[in-house]
């Protein structure tokens, strides 16, 4: 079932997420961002092959439960309910209890403060490393949740996985990092942009959202809803 599918992803995605911030990122937290996202993108390809090593290359389909659901047809274009109730409701629910969570938690705010200022959080007595962690895992279960949503919709291999990196990736470069809402904005000018390619040109469909960020980062190298940020020098 959908809740099974999408309570198991998040189990794995806490598994993994605890087990990968403790041998590996904890190790490299006060180290340059760029080596951090190198190290986890080396260790998303090494997952990669062990996928191959241990399932296979064959596609794996789990449509049945969706096509359970039956279709619906919105201006002559006939959709599965899975599309147009299920996936809105699931990501809304969990973009707005996020937000909850880091504005009206203490912990969603000590998250805030280590993120933005760990020295500074870590002088006023956060514990920084059990925040990292906790903030690695709830990442890894919203990442682990994105991929369980998708999977009803396409086929399962290993290195679908790197389109849905790029398309994250061009989300948090358009919106900003830590603009939750902006994210929000982003990923639909990111899907509408992706649709218009394949109705207007579809060899440029893969282009787009490499064309969004181009422009985005010209133009607001922060992102688009990144709030200006002061210096002292």
């Amino acid at each position: 079932s959908l809740p099974a599918l999408f309570a198991a992803a998040v189990v794995v995605g806490v598994v993994l997420g605890a087990a990968m911030e403790f041998a590996l990122l904890r190790r490299i937290l006060d180290k340059d961002p760029i080596l951090q996202l190198l190290v986890t993108f080396a260790a998303f390809m090494i997952i990669e092959d062990l996928q191959r090593l241990i399932w296979g290359v064959q596609p794996y389909f789990v449509s049945e439960v969706v096509n359970q659901l039956g279709t619906a047809s919105v201006a002559g274009i006939t959709y599965t309910r899975y599309q147009l109730f299920v996936l809105p409701l699931v990501a809304l629910a969990a973009l707005f209890l996020l937000r909850w969570f880091l504005g009206r938690t203490a912990l969603g705010r000590q998250i805030t403060a280590v993120t933005h200022h760990r020295e500074v959080a870590t002088a006023m007595g956060v514990n920084a490393a059990k925040v990292s962690l906790l903030t690695f895992i709830i990442g890894a279960a919203l990442g682990a949740l994105g991929g369980a949503l998708a999977s009803p919709t396409t086929s399962l291999l290993p290195g679908v996985g790197a389109e849905m990196i790029v398309l994250s990736f061009a989300v948090v470069a358009t919106a900003g990092l830590g603009q939750i809402g902006g994210a929000m904005i982003a990923a639909l000018m990111i899907g509408l942009a992706r649709s218009f390619a394949v109705y207007l040109a579809p060899e440029l469909e893969v282009l787009a959202p490499y064309f969004i960020i181009v422009v985005v980062l010209l133009v607001r190298p922060r992102g688009l809803f990144a709030s200006a940020e002061t210096r002292s020098i």
